[in-house]
């Protein structure tokens, strides 16, 4: 079953060794006190094994695409691209959402922005998150797309209440910002430290 669905995401078989470390991971890996921790202890039942397996295969897929492509050079064509004039409401959406999503981030909790700093700064996996907030990573997924789910929202609701925008407008906007977000420093508004995040700055 592992296979199919390793074979399902990569039809070359590239796939296969993340089913391979994960039905490894099945059994249990030792840790540093000796004992083995199997996987199946974040299994909670709430969907088949079968179904749940395959999130955690597909989850890790996705994390290792998002390692690789972070490393991958800009293709040539996509340079010269961006040195092409940019939208002339590019800058004016980019300053309405950079203020929107600045106050929606700090409406969040501060476990929240730990959470989406992980994710996006210090570009950690879902299981790495999971282990640094004592939470399983099925747990970790759901808890980041809730979140990102709240600040779209606020963003939203942001740009039409404050700023007047209609709803076309906020796509476009999104959209746009989406495409090119430019120098977007997310540090400062998710008010954490940069350095090492296995001690991060909690105080938020």
């Amino acid at each position: 079953m592992l296979y199919r669905a390793a074979d399902a995401l990569e039809p070359n078989g590239g796939a296969r060794d993340l089913a391979d470390s994960l039905y490894a991971e099945l059994y249990g890996i030792k840790g540093k006190d000796g004992a083995r921790a199997s996987l199946l202890r974040s299994f909670q039942g709430r969907s088949s094994l079968a179904t749940w397996l395959r999130a955690v295969l597909t989850q890790r897929y996705v994390d290792r695409l998002r390692v690789q492509r972070r490393l991958e050079p800009l293709p040539v064509e996509e340079r010269a691209d961006a040195r092409e004039p940019a939208d002339p409401e590019r800058e004016r959406y980019l300053s309405l959402v950079q203020d929107a999503l600045r106050c929606a981030l700090a409406a969040l909790d501060g476990t929240d922005r730990l959470r989406l700093a992980y994710y996006y700064l210090h570009q950690l996996t879902l299981a790495q998150i999971g282990r640094l907030l004592n939470e399983h990573e099925g747990t970790a997924s759901r808890q980041l797309t809730r979140a990102r789910q709240t600040v779209r929202g606020a963003v939203e609701r942001e740009l039409r209440e404050r700023h007047g925008l209609t709803h076309a407008q906020i796509a476009e906007c999104l959209a746009s910002v989406t495409a090119d977000p430019g120098p977007l420093d997310l540090t400062p508004m998710l008010g954490v430290s940069p350095g090492n995040p296995a001690s991060p700055e909690r105080s938020v």
